[in-house]
This record gives structure tokens, sequence and C-alpha cells, in this order.
């Protein structure tokens, strides 16, 4: 079984606004990683991603493009989905509370 990732739009509106180029090749590579993965449990995401942080109810915190930028979501690990919550900068990241999105 694999991933459904909802949603590529807010991944895409955040590489659009941010008028950079550098975060849309990692966040396209992220999603399109996780869609073809089967993260049954949080271990799974652990094994692929090492630097992964794990926050309550089930949410699941990336560092991507070499650790510019923040990706928090939320996963349903009995439904296979993958809910994006959050993408932004580290700046953007300590102005939220990750344990909320």
């Amino acid at each position: 079984m694999t991933m459904r990732v909802i949603a590529l739009a807010k991944l895409r509106e955040f590489w659009q606004r941010s008028g950079r180029s550098d975060p849309e090749q990692p966040l396209r590579a992220w999603f399109k990683e996780a869609e073809k993965s089967d993260w049954a449990a949080p271990a799974d995401i652990k094994r692929r991603y090492p630097s992964a942080s794990f926050l309550n109810d089930n949410r699941v915190v990336f560092n991507i493009g070499g650790n510019k930028y923040r990706l928090i979501v939320r996963v349903m690990y009995r439904s296979r989905t993958v809910y994006v919550r959050f993408i932004g900068t580290h700046r953007e990241y300590d102005r939220i509370d990750a344990r909320a999105v």
C-alpha cells in the first residue's frame, strides 16, 4: 500500500510565494518519495528520514532542502494518508506552535 499525500497544492503555493527557486526541487522530491512509501508506523519514517522529529497527534517534522525549510505533516498510518499541515523557513517555523498546526 502507498501513501496518499494531501496536498501538493500547499507545497506548490509555498515555493511560488517564497520567490526562490530552491524549495521546489526538494519539496517535489519529498512528495514523490512520500507517495511511493508505505508508512505503517513512525519507525518506517525514521528508517528513511533519521532527522525527522515526531510530535503529538501523529505529526512529523521533516527538514527539507538541506535543513533550510521545515515541513510538518500529520500521518494517518491506518489509512496511509499524509496531510501537509505547514511548510516554511526555520524563522517561520519558530513562530508557530508545531504541536498545534
